[in-house]
């Protein structure tokens, strides 16, 4: 049987009668999404390639759970979330393609789990085009197939604002209610920060309407973000001598946090630079950038036509959510990284997108050949800079790849195998590269000392990385020095091969 959501929200919503809009077995309801998901996920397997090999921070997480390499450095402000995710396949396969489709099939899924979570509260057409214009940003779809927490968090925010918003209106509604749950624990297992700072709206809603009257909502709120970030707490009490020193911790490798403009950071990086540390250069070209700037004008103008259709409250608070997701990252850091806004731009794709098909199905009747007509064209030109953006970034993370694995070969050509040990410049990634344990005396990623790593080569092979222009480490002086991709590798004498000369 179908229901009618028709309670009232808040705020303006009370004042005037709210539309009836039903929720059923309508298809258009799934269509939308479901097209949208697919070809999201289509997309992410053509134009970002499953061969793209693992980053950085993907080699980080992966490295958990993998049993390919032993587990790198795990720093304060990283959270297990992306690890559980990826460990039923890094578990047992290497594979990076494995790992890249699987992850694109699971984004496709999450994207349209979380718009169905909108279901009842704006029509599928509006639903749809708030998946097209969040999943055509070059780095939603850059993003969607990595081992990455910054989508998950995005696709956590957009369901969690849809079930929060539907449990509000029909109590009723348990599903929405176990969505909220979810979609929280979601957010606070991939970064509990963001989670925190994405529902302080909804808890903001409920005091200022004495939501707290029915604590079912702010119950299930709490109880996901609990539930998501307990791991994450124990393990800061176990490893990081308390959540406090976690907390100072993450905050020192980020920088620390405090007042930081960091707008033109963002600008800068929208050129499709995966982290702008230090954010130096200028402001990419204005095509590149002119989206980040409509899209908050269009959230905006969203938000005025429905404050005029009664549905205010279902648009204010995708928008302050959004608010609050960026709010860390505009001014509070001291650098960039475009994935950070993820869950930003998924929250400001809803009212965004209910102006757009407002702007086409509103207009006069003579008018709407050219409404229509003039979206297309700034939709054609949207999808032609983000593919462009998106085949630079691409193309400049495979070369950088496959430069980590040439040097990862060489290390291996020269002894450097498992189990063995790899310091320096970029042995994080080339370490996970060569099956190898990564090591840093100095640094965010510091972990042991040269003593420790002069011990260690006694006993198995290591391998010191430098730049050109860097000097080796004292302990690494004397080991035979060789090329590899470009980087200078120095490697220690077999072990045993120094006590026989």
């Amino acid at each position: 049987m179908a229901r009618t959501l028709n309670a009232p929200l808040a705020g303006a919503e009370r004042s005037r009668a709210l539309p009836t809009v039903r929720i059923g077995p309508d298809a258009t309801d799934r269509r939308w999404p479901a097209v949208v998901a697919v070809a999201f996920t289509l997309a992410q397997l053509v134009l970002v390639r499953p061969t793209m090999g693992l980053g950085w921070d993907e080699s980080v997480y992966v490295s958990q759970v993998s049993g390919h390499a032993p587990a790198a450095f795990f720093s304060a402000p990283r959270a297990r979330g992306v690890s559980l995710l990826v460990a039923p396949i890094a578990s047992w396969s290497s594979s990076t393609s494995l790992l890249r489709i699987c992850l694109a099939l699971l984004s496709g899924l999450g994207l349209y789990l979380a718009l169905r979570a909108w279901r009842g509260l704006f029509p599928a057409r509006v639903l749809g085009a708030a998946g097209a214009l969040f999943s055509t940003l070059w780095v939603t779809l850059f993003y969607g197939p990595q081992a990455m927490p910054n989508y998950w968090v995005a696709i956590g925010a957009l369901a969690g604002v849809g079930c929060f918003l539907r449990a509000r209106a029909d109590h009723r509604d348990r599903a929405a209610l176990w969505g909220l749950g979810a979609s929280a624990a979601l957010m606070a297992w991939m970064r509990p920060t963001d989670a925190v700072w994405i529902s302080l709206p909804l808890f903001a809603v409920l005091a200022c309407s004495r939501g707290w009257r029915r604590p079912a909502l702010p119950l299930a709120c709490a109880a996901g973000l609990a539930s998501g970030a307990a791991e994450w707490i124990v393990e800061a009490h176990l490893g990081f001598g308390g959540l406090g020193a976690r907390l100072a911790d993450a905050s020192g490798i980020q920088g620390g946090l405090g007042w930081n403009i960091a707008v033109l950071d963002q600008l800068r990086s929208l050129s499709g630079r995966s982290l702008c540390r230090p954010c130096t250069g200028s402001v990419p070209a204005a095509w590149m950038v002119a989206w980040w700037f409509v899209l908050p004008l269009l959230a905006a103008a969203g938000l005025a036509v429905a404050v005029r259709a009664g549905r205010t409250t279902r648009t204010l608070l995708p928008l302050a959510c959004a608010t609050t997701a960026g709010i860390p990252y505009l001014f509070m850091i001291g650098y960039a990284a475009p994935r950070f806004l993820l869950p930003f731009y998924a929250l400001l794709a809803v009212p965004a997108a209910y102006a757009l098909t407002h702007l086409v199905t509103a207009s006069v009747r003579k008018r709407r050949p050219v409404a229509a007509t003039l979206v297309t064209l700034g939709l054609a030109g949207h999808l032609a800079v983000q593919y462009a953006v998106l085949d630079q970034a691409v193309d400049r993370t495979v070369a950088g790849h496959r430069d980590w694995a040439r040097t990862a070969a060489e290390l291996r050509r020269l002894g450097v195998r498992p189990p063995c040990l790899i310091t320096g410049h970029r042995a994080t990634p080339i370490a996970f590269y060569a099956g190898c344990r990564s090591a840093q005396t100095h640094g965010h990623n510091a972990n042991t000392t040269a003593e420790d790593i002069a011990r260690t080569a006694e006993r198995q092979p290591v391998a010191a990385l430098t730049t050109p222009k860097e000097q080796p480490p004292r302990f690494a002086r004397d080991w035979e020095q060789h090329r590899g991709g470009r980087l200078r590798l120095y490697v220690a004498p077999a072990p045993g091969e120094a006590a026989r000369n």
